[in-house]
């Protein structure tokens, strides 16, 4: 079985994100009128099958009665669920039905027949669902799972941008709002993002781009390609905690460990792994290579999902939280199924030239989940904008 190390940097996640409580889940469920029976029981032994390497069988009976009513509640209602990496794990393996990074999650929004979407994700995947399918009902469980980087930008600094930078193609990180996408010429993802800019730039006859608004994810891309990178002053609060000191003292804890890092992380980060790349392709690496031990700088969940199916992978686990994503609990699907909420709407003024934004990333050819040469030194002379 798969073992996940909680390494001591897990007290840098952020605070009021630790798993829900034994008590707190057990009054949730009971709240709702559902119980640990025979029933459940039978109904989801399959389910834990998948997730025991990271659930306790005395957490399992208090999420089960919840996951049992979910599935239940999605046949009743003609609802899929789109669940994203950083869930964790009994959301992920349990109740998703299309499971993967915010590309994969895009095209399946896209994609599906259901009348009823619902996000298990932060709130600027919802947009982008209901941008793809507007005449879908699409529901974010908590209205406060919002994003850091969505946070940092605004379509009015989209717009301000393109009036002092005229001719230069604005790439746009899909980690975005619907009005920023609006404003933008095309989408990225980290798993395509130097596919994008390469692409943008070769279709406009120029060698410069502006990319929107991770400043880090834009570095790193720079460092992988001749196109000059515009950036913007954007983190992402899970990613930028992470720094070259924490990749030392865990290669001093843990011998021998393979460090994968996200592109979101700071670039010496990325410079002192042994490889980095997208969510999608973190995973596809752990399953190439297989390595005794391994850390995934990244959120925390990511390792618990990675690792169901790896059970010879031993994962040493820097726990940084997502604040957002954590509010994404069993409880709030299960709630958001049973009364339709909450509902995000995109009005159609920006829903349209978002979506042109979105569709012009969906048409390029699928290529392999993006990966990124830590030997690759970012420019000296990458221009930041912002406040």
């Amino acid at each position: 079985m798969a073992r996940i190390i909680d390494h001591a940097l897990a007290s840098k996640s952020a605070p009021g994100c630790a798993p829900v409580s034994v008590l707190g889940a057990t009054g949730a469920a009971a709240a709702r009128g559902l119980a640990w029976d025979a029933a459940v029981e039978a109904e989801t032994r399959g389910l834990y099958e998948k997730v025991a390497h990271v659930v306790t069988p005395a957490e399992w009976r208090l999420h089960a009665p919840l996951i049992a009513a979910i599935n239940r509640l999605k046949r009743q209602k003609g609802a899929v669920i789109l669940a994203h990496n950083y869930m964790t794990a009994e959301i992920f393996h349990c109740v998703g039905d299309f499971r993967g990074d915010s590309l994969q999650l895009a095209r399946e929004a896209a994609r599906t027949d259901a009348p009823v979407i619902v996000q298990a994700g932060v709130h600027f995947m919802a947009e982008t669902s209901k941008i793809l399918s507007p005449d879908k009902t699409v529901l974010i469980p908590d209205m406060r799972a919002g994003c850091s980087l969505a946070a940092s930008i605004t379509g009015a600094d989209v717009r301000l941008i393109r009036q002092r930078h005229p001719g230069i193609p604005i790439v746009t990180y899909v980690n975005t709002s619907a009005d920023v996408k609006a404003e933008s010429d095309i989408c990225c993802t980290s798993s395509n993002a130097v596919q994008v800019v390469e692409t943008i730039t070769r279709e406009w006859g120029v060698d410069t781009c502006i990319m929107l608004p991770d400043e880090y994810l834009a570095r790193n891309v720079a460092a992988q390609t001749g196109v000059r990178v515009i950036a913007w002053h954007g983190k992402c609060e899970v990613h930028e905690r992470f720094s070259a000191e924490d990749i030392a003292e865990l290669r001093a804890a843990h011998p021998g460990v393979v460090v994968l890092a996200h592109p979101e992380c700071p670039p010496e980060v990325v410079q002192a792994a042994d490889f980095s790349g997208s969510t999608a392709a973190l995973q596809t690496w752990v399953g190439d290579h297989r390595p005794a031990r391994v850390v995934l700088l990244t959120e925390c969940s990511m390792s618990d999902n990675v690792a169901a199916g790896h059970d010879d992978v031993e994962f040493v686990r820097p726990c940084n939280l997502c604040p957002h994503m954590k509010r994404i609990t069993l409880e709030a699907i299960h709630d958001a199924l049973v009364h339709g909420r909450h509902e995000v709407i995109v009005p159609e003024d920006i829903r349209v030239p978002a979506k042109r934004a979105i569709d012009a990333m969906l048409a390029l050819p699928p290529a392999a989940p993006g990966r990124f040469d830590p030997a690759r030194p970012v420019p000296a002379d990458l221009e930041v904008i912002g406040p």
